[in-house]
């Protein structure tokens, strides 16, 4: 079968908008989903910026060597990254090269499809898979919103029918367990918590233990310190919780989200490259992106740390969380 990124067969000649085509060649309704609403409004600024240059590039009338080196350029100045901008651009060029594309606006579109390959999942999200009791631990920095993010989830799944529970083990700072009180009363659902200095793990085998029997849970959100004294604390401490996680639940946790803040670009990148694979991180949550110009950075995110993002913060409000969707994406990026 044809697959759209691997070039099996050159592109024919479009001439419906490329966001239209984008959508067919993998397999979306041509009526955008409300999440999927949310995802290409937050991406305005960073649409206004260099990113609004790309689409001009391909207005020309031929495709020429100066087009892939002006893209090339912009794409560097969007926050993308150099080596995800000069692979990007290697790849849209190689195909369209192949496949004898001559179409400036077919271009375009194969550059599209190539963004979208950049930032597929290989899996499903686990948090999503039929099981007694899904564990999360919820990870990241001190700022990046991973609270709120957490109060966001749980409003969510709990709209979605599900019974969520919310741990508190953050218990290195008070305000964070009151912070996540106040979000987890917000969202309607129940928060397990202990004295602030508490061991985490202690929290985190009392929030399983209440979902398992007491609350009859079907999610567990966990929140997790964002600093100790030392990285060598934090990462100390995850792995502890992975362990009591596991003994308790099969296979758990089954995700580790980690949360980054969208404004701060490629930095983000290197904070997340800071929890390494001693957290065991299985997806990006970003936040903050409706209010940044720097969302070209969430190119390189699977590139660089091997884990796709899965959600979206896409404003203040408790309903302002997205489904991360690479399709949606590229589409709210470059426009039409």
């Amino acid at each position: 079968m044809w697959h759209p990124l691997r070039g099996a067969r050159p592109l024919q000649r479009y001439t419906e908008a490329t966001s239209t085509v984008l959508r067919r060649l993998f397999g979306r309704d041509e009526t955008r989903t409300q999440d999927e609403v949310k995802l290409e409004q937050s991406l305005e600024k960073t649409r206004s910026g260099f990113f609004r240059r790309i689409g001009s590039l391909f207005q020309a009338n031929e495709i020429t060597p100066e087009l892939w080196d002006e893209l090339e350029e912009t794409l560097i100045r969007a926050d993308v990254g150099v080596d995800t901008a000069l692979d990007l651009v290697e790849r849209t060029r190689n195909r369209v090269e192949r496949e004898g594309i001559k179409s400036t606006q077919d271009a375009y579109l194969v550059l599209k499809q190539e963004m979208v390959g950049l930032l597929q999942a290989e899996e499903p999200l686990a948090m999503d898979q039929p099981r007694l009791l899904t564990v999360v631990l919820v990870v990241g920095v001190n700022g990046s919103g991973k609270t709120t993010t957490i109060g966001k989830l749980a409003h969510r799944y709990r709209q979605m029918g599900k019974k969520v529970v919310v741990a508190a083990a953050d218990t290195f700072r008070a305000a964070a367990i009151d912070q996540l009180r106040v979000w987890a009363e917000r969202a309607g659902v129940d928060l397990i918590a202990q004295a602030p200095g508490s061991d985490p793990a202690a929290v985190l085998y009392d929030a399983i233990r209440a979902s398992q029997e007491s609350r009859r849970a079907d999610l567990l959100l966990v929140d997790t310190a964002g600093r100790l004294q030392t990285k060598y604390n934090l990462m100390q401490e995850l792995e502890k919780m992975r362990r009591v996680a596991g003994r308790l639940v099969h296979r758990a946790p089954h995700e580790v989200l980690l949360v980054l803040d969208a404004s701060t670009g490629q930095n983000a990148i290197l904070q997340a490259k800071g929890f390494g694979q001693a957290a065991g991180v299985t997806g990006i949550v970003l936040t903050k992106l409706d209010g940044t110009a720097k969302g070209g950075a969430v190119l390189n995110i699977k590139k660089e740390l091997g884990v796709p993002v899965r959600f979206v913060g896409t404003g203040e409000g408790i309903d302002d969380l997205a489904e991360f969707d690479p399709v949606a994406f590229v589409e709210g990026l470059l426009g039409e």
